[in-house]
C-alpha cells in the first residue's frame, strides 16, 4: 500500500521544552491512525507538524510525495485547503454564516469546482451526516452534535485525501460521540485516510493502528487491523489492556 505521509526524525522545541523528540513513522493511504498519550505528551503538536499547520525544527514530513517542510506558507495553505480536512474539539464555525455557508466557503475558496457543484456536494454531505434538515439554519439553532457533523461536512467539502481530527469528540456526549465516529468510520471506508488525536479509548479502538506518546517520543504502538462492528467489544478490551500497560 502507498504511503500517504512519511515522518522522518522530526523534533520540535518550545522555548526550552522539547515537545517532539526525533519521531519517525509512516501512514499508509486509506488507513485509520490514532495518536494517544497523557496530557502534555505532544499529541496535538505532532498532529499540527504532520499536517503543515506548524513546522518541525528538524526532520522531514512528506505528504503525497511532497516535502511539506520545504514549502512556503502559501503553498502549504493551498495543500491544507484542497487536499486535507480538519476537525477539532470545537466546530469553530463562523457565527455570522449559516450551516450551509460555513460548509461551502472552503469549497468556493479552493476554486476546484463551480459554486453549484460545491452546493450539490454539500447536499450529499448533509445527507450522509444526517443534518439536511438544519442545513440552512443559523449555527445557534442546532445542537453540539449537529455542529460537529457540520464541521465534518466542512472538512470533506473539497474531497480531501486525508482527514485530521484533534479530539473531535472531546466536547460531545457519548451518544453524539458514537454518531460522529460512525460518520468518520464511513469516510475511512470510502478511502479517506484518517489521523486522530484522542484520549478516548472507544474512539481509538476504531483505528487500524494506535501510537502512544510519552514526553514527545513514541513509547509504543498497537496494530488492531481494520475495524469491524462485530469485533468492537474485543477491540476495546484489547486496547484498554494495552493502555493499562502504558500506565494510561
Amino acid at each position: 500500500m502507498n504511503k500517504i505521509i512519511e515522518i522522518e526524525n522530526i523534533s520540535k522545541t518550545f522555548e526550552t521544552t522539547k515537545v517532539l523528540n526525533d519521531i519517525s513513522f509512516h501512514i499508509e493511504q486509506g488507513s485509520f491512525f490514532a495518536i494517544m498519550g497523557p496530557s502534555g505528551s505532544g499529541k496535538s503538536t505532532l498532529l499540527y507538524n504532520i499536517s503543515g499547520m506548524d513546522r518541525p525544527d528538524t526532520g522531514r514530513v512528506t505528504f503525497n510525495r511532497k516535502e511539506l517542510t520545504n514549502l512556503d506558507d502559501e503553498k502549504l495553505s493551498q495543500i491544507r485547503l484542497t487536499q486535507m480536512g480538519f476537525i477539532f474539539q470545537h466546530s469553530y464555525l463562523l457565527k455570522n454564516l449559516s450551516i450551509r455557508d460555513n460548509i461551502i466557503l472552503p469549497g468556493i475558496k479552493s476554486r476546484k469546482q463551480s459554486r453549484k457543484q460545491v452546493n450539490d456536494y454539500a447536499d450529499i454531505l448533509f445527507g450522509k451526516t444526517g443534518i439536511k434538515s438544519v442545513a440552512d439554519h443559523d449555527i445557534k439553532e442546532v445542537s453540539g452534535g449537529q455542529l460537529q457533523r457540520a464541521a465534518i461536512c466542512r472538512a470533506l467539502i473539497n474531497k480531501p485525501d486525508i482527514l485530521f481530527g484533534d479530539e473531535p469528540t472531546g466536547a460531545l456526549n457519548s451518544s453524539a460521540s458514537r454518531d460522529v465516529m460512525d460518520i468518520i468510520g464511513n469516510v475511512n471506508r470510502e478511502g479517506t485516510t484518517i489521523i486522530i488525536v484522542t484520549h478516548d479509548a472507544k474512539v481509538a479502538a476504531r483505528a487500524d493502528k494506535v501510537i502512544f506518546l510519552i514526553d514527545g517520543s513514541i513509547h509504543n504502538e498497537l496494530t488492531l487491523g481494520k475495524y469491524e462492528e462485530v469485533m468492537k467489544s474485543n477491540r476495546e478490551k484489547k486496547l484498554l489492556g494495552w493502555l493499562e500497560k502504558q500506565g494510561f
